[in-house]
């Protein structure tokens, strides 16, 4: 199990090594629609490239964050009675989703937008929008993205049944990440 959580530890490394990229998109994309306004708005200038960019950026943002949301335990639950679960109870019904729902769906649809991803690098294919910008690298988000978020819910089955087992340690409350 030492070697597992150390895995677990690894897939946290990376997983926090893209919550930075998509910081950093933020940024941009805020910076970008900032000078695209002003350019606009000062000289009557503008390219749909500015949009286009802000648009994939905000895609790095949200594909390559997804797996720091659950890897810091604040994605959204729908589960009015989850609230009121004993810790174990938050554990076992955590791993059977994660195990039924998440990697299934995740890997799925990773698996699924490759050969688009595949098509749109291999053709070059360009927006069809005036002064628009090559396709793959947006559509590239897809399936990195998804498949950061399956690795980290293998960390988070590592580390849940890490703490089943007595062998791995996690905030009391259950309510911050698990470590």
């Amino acid at each position: 199990m030492k070697r597992l959580l150390a895995l677990a530890r690894g897939i946290d490394a990376i997983t926090d090594c893209f919550a930075v990229l998509a910081k950093w998109a933020i940024l941009a994309a805020c910076a970008i629609s900032t000078t695209n306004a002003v350019i606009r708005y000062s000289f009557d200038i503008s390219s749909n490239a500015f949009l286009e960019v802000q648009w994939y950026l905000f895609a790095a943002c949200v594909m390559f964050g997804a797996a720091q949301v659950l890897r810091v335990n604040e994605h959204v639950r729908v589960d009015i009675f989850y609230g009121m679960y004993p810790t174990r109870a938050k554990v076992l019904v955590d791993l059977a989703g994660l195990v039924l729902f998440l990697l299934p769906m995740t890997l799925f649809i990773a698996y699924s937008s490759l050969p688009v991803f595949v098509r749109m690098f291999v053709s070059q294919e360009m927006s069809s929008n005036s002064g628009g910008l090559i396709r793959w690298p947006a559509m590239l988000t897809i399936p990195l993205g998804l498949s950061l978020v399956a690795l980290q819910g293998v960390s988070e089955i590592i580390k849940r049944a890490g703490w089943l087992m007595h062998v791995h340690e996690m905030d009391t409350h259950y309510e911050r990440p698990l470590q």
